[in-house]
């Protein structure tokens, strides 16, 4: 039990640097848009087909909560982002209006990111002009793949040729900040086909690149095809081959990798996602989405017609984080907010987690805490320390979830 590493006394201190930290820091907000075209054989997201008949009536619910929740804090906000489902399945209109609404319930910081989620196939002439002029500055592009192959084996509505012309689109509305998603270790894939879907993504000069290995996640139909034996199950060893061969090609490209799948031009690492491998407070809105924050963990509900029956009934904001739309939620105590700090810190793989930063949140030493499972995980070979930092090294990237286990 990590209590008991902890010297007498620093539950407590811990516990109210929480607390005290929790009113001054910079909030997230994510708002998350499940609706879908079409759903992706990977995907095992909150998201809905054929539901876009209730896009108004959602959006105006989404409204209500982001009124709720700005009015029971005063924590400002500095990033917004837009995830899914498909963001860009929104109108402009649409989105101008959850934006003024978030611009008149939260004080928000100069200069936040904010980021849209979209799908290439979906942007019609003028929209990214539209977009832009709402404010939003960043875009996250669902890429996957630049083999056609791929995309059908994923279920992407889109071909390869469509994100070259988004992108195209994207720079002539005046947007500097893209982001590309891609996905490797999928079945049938080969290290080559790897290499040309990285490099078709890097001939695209992307400021920002997010690369995730397959994850099989329950219940969705590429997991089904596998477990029937009807695709081939991922090679780990050529999965490794391929995250190594990323970085090395992205490096030579001037990428820094900042998190175990994200690398960036320097600059142009996500705001919005260091919240989270910061551990620091984010509201979720939205059907399904989660949020953190005054150290309690929250999910809403998750169908789109009780999200917006739920969102559209409450007369006054109750206790901040809650509004009537959370389904689920837990408060975070101290020992277990220590163990997600460092979970999430050691992604920063350039950054990790510091002593000096622990110790202005938590009220106690790094090493009083974790010395003994540090010591035992230097030893071998996957944790490094320099200067004040802690990271993992460059092996136990490659199997971290082993190293945050054994942590526990």
């Amino acid at each position: 039990m990590l209590l008991l590493y902890m010297r007498p006394g620093s539950y407590a201190i811990c516990l109210k640097r929480m607390l005290d930290d929790s009113h001054t820091q910079a909030l997230s907000l994510y708002l998350h848009i499940p609706f879908c075209k079409a759903r992706c054989s990977y995907c095992a997201f909150n998201t809905y087909t054929n539901a876009e008949a209730h896009l108004p009536a959602y959006v105006a619910a989404l409204g209500n909560e982001l009124r709720w929740l700005g009015a029971a804090t005063a924590q400002p906000i500095h990033t917004i982002f837009f995830g899914g489902g498909t963001p860009s399945l929104l109108s402009p209109a649409q989105i101008a209006y959850i934006l003024a609404t978030c611009r008149a319930a939260f004080h928000i910081l100069p200069e936040p990111e904010i980021t849209l989620e979209a799908n290439p196939f979906h942007v019609t002439d003028g929209y990214f002009e539209q977009v832009r002029a709402t404010g939003v500055n960043r875009l996250s592009l669902g890429m996957q793949s630049a083999h056609e192959s791929e995309l059908r084996l994923m279920g992407r509505d889109h071909d390869v040729e469509a994100l070259p012309r988004t992108v195209r689109a994207a720079r002539a509305a005046g947007f500097e900040n893209i982001n590309l998603d891609l996905i490797f270790a999928l079945p049938y894939q080969t290290l080559a086909m790897w290499r040309e879907s990285l490099q078709a993504a890097l001939a695209l000069q992307p400021q920002h690149l997010a690369l995730y290995a397959l994850e099989l996640e329950s219940g969705t139909s590429l997991t089904r095809l596998i477990e029937r034996g009807r695709l081939p199950l991922p090679n780990e060893d050529l999965a490794a081959e391929m995250y190594e061969l990323a970085d090395a090609l992205l490096a030579e490209h001037g990428f820094v990798q900042y998190e175990i799948s994200n690398w960036a031009r320097p600059g142009w690492e996500c705001r919005h996602n260091l919240q989270y491998w910061r551990n620091l407070p984010y509201l979720g809105v939205g059907a399904g989405a989660h949020g953190y924050a005054n150290s309690i963990r929250y999910a809403i509900v998750r169908p789109i017609p009780q999200y917006i029956a739920l969102a559209s009934g409450q007369e006054q904001p109750l206790p901040f984080p809650f509004t009537a739309a959370v389904e689920w939620h837990e408060t975070i105590d101290a020992p277990t907010a220590m163990l997600e700090h460092l979970f999430t810190g050691l992604r920063l793989v350039q950054h990790g987690v510091r002593d000096s930063e622990f110790r202005a949140r938590f009220g106690v030493s790094l090493l009083d805490v974790f010395g003994e499972p540090f010591a035992r995980l230097r030893a071998q070979g996957l944790l490094c320390h320099e200067g004040e930092a802690w990271r993992l090294t460059r092996s136990a990237r490659l199997i971290s979830n082993r190293v945050f286990a054994a942590l526990l």
